[in-house]
């Protein structure tokens, strides 16, 4: 028997049902399965909400949908009331445009570790074959699949992982898609900071948290496999603000931010 901890996967998302429907498809084909999903929906509309009804009355575990009205993108916002409902100890957090691996589950549990962080890599899934993925419902891709890039990412070799040191400064590499984390360190810094504007930076501003509390990365290399499918780019206009209040955090060792998950504790 494993002693893996027991975990929720969270994933944000928002009026994409297509790529939403490909994600769940993928958990329930994972080797080894979370103990509930939380759909953390930032004012999707009705599609959305059916589909995940539609997957509920077949899911192999809890999937829950925790729902807010639009008001442009408030993914800190719903991300810390998805994660003030979850009732398990490890958090997974992956994005609503991610296809997982079919071990990328039980591959974060296995290196889950008290005092660290989990960040992953992402193999990319090019526009030319979107139509072809959605039509056919595919999740399973390997290092000879057409429209995709950073290929070598999909090769699952743990013996890597032996050689994986932890990291005490954020990485370049860290991608909000495919990261986890202990629930109680994500309390203890109130969670995503919901004075963030627009898209972007929210997760390394978390994560920069976790560190100015002490806790250290460490980088999942090929293990943790996601496949990110392709859209356009988010609007970047508002960035300079959020590297500002990120710059903030990392130089004033910010711990804890005022507007955060306690808002939605019991």
């Amino acid at each position: 028997m494993n002693s893996f901890p027991k975990c929720t996967l969270v994933t944000p998302t928002y009026n994409w049902p297509e790529a939403l429907e490909l994600l769940l498809l993928s958990i329930k084909d994972q080797t080894y399965l979370p103990n509930e999903v939380i759909v953390a929906d930032d004012g999707s509309k009705e599609e959305t909400t059916a589909l995940i009804k539609k997957f509920q009355s077949e899911f192999p575990i809890p999937l829950i949908h925790v729902w807010h009205e639009d008001n442009g993108n408030q993914k800190p916002k719903i991300m810390n009331k998805a994660i003030a409902q979850a009732k398990y100890d490890y958090i997974i957090e992956i994005d609503g445009d991610i296809i997982m691996h079919k071990n990328f589950v039980k591959d974060h549990l296995k290196y889950a570790k008290k005092g660290q962080y989990l960040f992953g890599s992402r193999v990319n899934i090019q526009k030319s074959i979107l139509a072809t993925i959605f039509k056919n419902k595919i999740t399973n891709f390997n290092i000879f699949s057409k429209g995709i890039k950073k290929r070598l990412r999909t090769l699952r070799i743990p013996v890597f992982m032996r050689f994986e040191k932890e990291h005490h400064i954020i990485s370049k590499k860290l991608r909000g898609c495919n990261m986890s984390f202990w629930r109680e360190d994500f309390i203890k810094i109130n969670g995503f900071n919901e004075g963030l504007v627009g898209w972007g930076v929210d997760d390394s501003e978390m994560i920069q948290r976790l560190h100015n509390i002490g806790i250290v990365g460490k980088r999942l290399k090929h293990t943790g496999i996601a496949f990110h499918i392709y859209h356009k780019e988010q609007d970047k206009s508002h960035i300079a603000l959020n590297n500002a209040l990120e710059d903030e955090v990392r130089e004033k060792k910010i711990k804890f931010i005022d507007k955060g998950i306690n808002q939605y504790l019991n």
